[in-house]
This record gives C-alpha cells, sequence and structure tokens, in this order.
C-alpha cells in the first residue's frame, strides 16, 4: 500500500467517527492492538522529549525501508504513536521525508488532543524524519 493510500485509508477511518470521543476510542483500539517494544529498547536515548507520559520510539533501516517500533506508558499517547508510525512503517526514507502526517489534522484527530500530546505528536514527526533523513545521508556516502 503507498502513503497516498495508506493516507486515504486513515482518512476513511476516522472521517467516519462521529466525535472526539469515537476517536479516542479508535486510538485506545490501535493502542492495543500494537505489538509492545521490548524493555531492552526502552532506554533514555529512546524518549521523545515534550511528552507527559514516556513514549519511546525504536527505528530501524531494513532492506531500503524504515520501520518504527515505540511504546507508551499512557494509551491515548501511544494510540497516536501507532497511527503515525503505521503510516510510515515499511516506506523509504526519501517518502517518509517528502509526506507530512497532515491528514491527521484533515481527519479532525489533532484537534481533540491536549497541547502535550500535540507536542508529542509533532516531537514524533521530528524524531521519525530525522530518522529517515539520517538513513538518506547514509545512503549517499
Amino acid at each position: 500500500m503507498t502513503l497516498s493510500e495508506k493516507r486515504q485509508a486513515l482518512t476513511d477511518d476516522l472521517t467516519t467517527l462521529p466525535d472526539a470521543e469515537e476517536r479516542f476510542v479508535y486510538l485506545l483500539d490501535k493502542a492495543k492492538k500494537w505489538k509492545p517494544l521490548d524493555g531492552a529498547y526502552k532506554t533514555d536515548e529512546r524518549l521523545l522529549p515534550g511528552c507527559v507520559s514516556r513514549l519511546w520510539l525504536y527505528p530501524e533501516f531494513r532492506d531500503g525501508r524504515c520501520w518504527f517500533g515505540m511504546d507508551a506508558e499512557a494509551l491515548i499517547s501511544k494510540g497516536i504513536a501507532a497511527v503515525v508510525c503505521g503510516f510510515y512503517n515499511g516506506e523509504t526514507p526519501a517518502d517518509i521525508v517528502a509526506t507530512e502526517p497532515d491528514f491527521l489534522a484533515e481527519a479532525g484527530l489533532t484537534q481533540v488532543l491536549s497541547a502535550n500530546r500535540s507536542n508529542a505528536l509533532a516531537n514524533l514527526r521530528k524524531r521519525i524524519k530525522a530518522y529517515a533523513e539520517n538513513c538518506l545521508a547514509d545512503a549517499r556516502t
């Protein structure tokens, strides 16, 4: 599935939900289904700044594509990260760098987030993008 197709599927899923409460249920469901990150990867260097609860990101580069494992103490934070990491999982670094998760706002998800969770989402995107940029730079050398 391309990023465009993933974007459309997520937008369709989120826009069919009638209200903020249903969007939170959607996030909780995503969080519960996401595979927990092995405790060995829950290190301080993998913690994302700006989160009220702890959120870890474990990126990997395999076969020319990026993969993102993550975990969080709070289910809402984990659900947000699951949506974003799931969106970027298996994509090339160039596509990740070029594609913002702006569909989350279009689908009404970011409007229901607290300031701290919005900050965590922005930090997650920055960390994912920086990782993809590093993969691109490594490929050029």
